[in-house]
């Protein structure tokens, strides 16, 4: 087990359906520590990036559209196996499918107005911090801590 940082973002239709207090409370209450956090309204130009693995397929420009269509919540979370963690809390692609519990299918009908990007993998989140989160990340000391891992 290792810590990890991993990014997370709340797509226009999660920010759109005030989701985003939700979405947090759920990765705080399940013990990762916030260490980014920002609303942006993402560019053409980072959301081609974002996307890049997608760029042949033939719901791209759907997508970047879509993405960039109105404000995203980015955040950066830590704690150990970080982007497993989160992608259990996010849950499958498509919202009717995805396991009652987790964020997609709690809240999401739709595959693809899901709400929510997770990194996939520790150089996916490398990528997809550095890319939104070029100025850095918050270092502090969580004092609960000592409550979640033994």
């Amino acid at each position: 087990m290792s810590n990890e940082v991993t990014y997370v973002m709340v797509k226009p239709d999660g920010v759109q359906r005030g989701l985003v207090g939700e979405i947090i409370q759920r990765f705080e209450r399940k013990g990762l520590q916030l260490v980014g956090l920002k609303q942006v309204v993402p560019s053409e130009e980072i959301a081609r990036k974002h996307y890049a693995v997608h760029s042949e397929r033939p719901f791209f420009s759907g997508l970047i559209k879509f993405i960039t269509s109105g404000p995203v919540v980015c955040m950066a979370w830590s704690g150990i196996d970080a982007i497993g963690v989160a992608r259990n809390l996010i849950g499958s692609t498509n919202g009717r499918e995805a396991a009652p519990g987790t964020i997609r299918g709690d809240f999401g009908m739709d595959i693809g107005y899901n709400m929510i990007h997770g990194s996939d993998a520790s150089e996916t989140a490398e990528f997809e911090l550095g890319l939104w989160f070029s100025e850095g990340l918050n270092e502090w000391t969580q004092d609960s801590i000592s409550w979640i891992y033994e």
